[in-house]
């Protein structure tokens, strides 16, 4: 009889590790769905979701606008003047879509039906990238070119603030949960937090030559974002604190990153043709894109609780679902 008891214990732990096993390998499991951009070549990069219930990405070398649905249709905007070269995106504060043109040095505004509004930036050549809705009601974004952080009332006027750190290449911004504007320098090797008044604090990166690229408010109260050459995942607190999570394979480039509908926080990794997870102690989970050397460059939490995410190389948007 004890015999038999131990030989029973002994089948049910067996069991229970396999089945917990597996159980593992189905929470590590997602779904990946891709969607072929109509033009060739269009070097989608950056990549929003818009408050019309569709995902909206600029095609920087097509020098057009996308907008892609949960269901996977495509429609694309030419822009109304020639090598505008679209970069950032994101929601502007009256709900419509703004972009940042990088080579026109213009702000652009589309609404759902694909009506384009451009506002010319006074400062020439300032390369306008990153675009954010400030929680002072109007659009701010940065400089590439100029050094500076830019603010644009829903009017057209134009207010804009110098960073201390000279040649910092200014890239990506993001409103941080203490109501300031928290942006990356890319050259200047800083996080930069700039208040809706144009008060300017800049926090040196721990790791020289990491390259800060794209910015997301984290859902613990803390900015998180992509170090481009330094292969890892940073974290600044409110106060400055910097954490960063180097990632498992060097090369990886992570380039966008997004909060997402399980509390971490998701990237693209542009080399390693991958899509990161991190939660936010640092545990890291890695997912291989379908199609290779596709570059996922940017990435965003859909209404659909999946991800999007673009495909450089692939010219595809994808879809991941966890």
């Amino acid at each position: 009889m004890r015999r038999q008891a131990r030989l029973f214990l002994v089948i049910f732990f067996v069991a229970w590790v396999a089945l917990g096993a597996l159980a593992q390998r189905r929470s590590n499991q997602v779904t990946f769905t891709e969607f072929p951009v109509p033009t060739p070549k269009s070097g989608i990069q950056c990549i929003t979701t818009g408050l019309d219930g569709a995902m909206w990405f600029v095609e920087p070398p097509a020098n057009q606008v996308g907008r892609i649905t949960t269901d996977g249709t495509i429609t694309e905007f030419p822009l109304p003047n020639p090598d505008s070269y679209p970069r950032g995106i994101a929601v502007g504060p009256d709900g419509m879509i703004f972009f940042g043109e990088l080579k026109g040095n213009r702000i652009g505004r589309i609404t759902p039906d694909g009506t384009i509004t451009e506002f010319n930036v006074p400062t020439r050549n300032s390369g306008p990238r990153g675009v954010t809705a400030g929680p002072d009601g109007a659009l701010w974004f940065t400089m590439k070119n100029a050094n500076r952080i830019g603010r644009m009332t829903m009017d057209g006027s134009f207010t804009s603030y110098r960073v201390p750190t000279a040649r910092s290449v200014l890239e990506n911004i993001k409103t941080g949960p203490d109501g300031a504007l928290w942006f990356t320098e890319e050259a200047g090797e800083r996080i930069g937090r700039i208040t809706t008044s144009g008060v300017v604090t800049e926090y040196p990166l721990p790791t020289p030559g990491a390259s800060p690229d794209i910015m997301t408010r984290g859902p613990d109260g803390a900015m998180w974002f992509t170090e481009f050459e330094g292969d890892r995942i940073g974290r600044i607190s409110m106060d400055g604190v910097f954490t960063e999570y180097p990632l498992p394979k060097s090369g990886s480039v992570p380039a966008g990153i997004v909060a997402g509908p399980d509390g971490a926080l998701w990237f693209a990794e542009f080399f390693g043709n991958r899509i990161g997870r991190i939660t936010t102690d640092g545990l890291i989970s890695e997912y291989k894109v379908p199609t290779a050397r596709s570059m996922p460059a940017n990435i965003t939490l859909g209404p659909d609780g999946a991800l999007w995410f673009s495909e450089l190389q692939g010219n595809k948007v994808g879809r991941l679902q966890p």
